[in-house]
């Protein structure tokens, strides 16, 4: 089975996430280029959750 090719450049992202850039170190522990708060105020903003809208609809 041939070996995954690395895709060159960067990928686009979303205008408030300009210069986003998170990289795992040799730890394992997370590094980013954001705040995790600013992170996940984007989140909340732009992405449904999906356990909250299936619990409105059993209701």
């Amino acid at each position: 089975m041939p070996k995954k090719m690395k895709k060159k450049g960067k990928p686009s992202v979303h205008e408030e996430l300009k210069g986003f850039d998170i990289k795992i170190n040799e730890l394992g522990e997370m590094e980013t280029s954001f705040a995790i708060d600013k992170l996940n105020a984007f989140l909340d903003e732009n992405v449904e959750d999906k356990k909250l809208a299936t619990s409105d609809e059993e209701e």
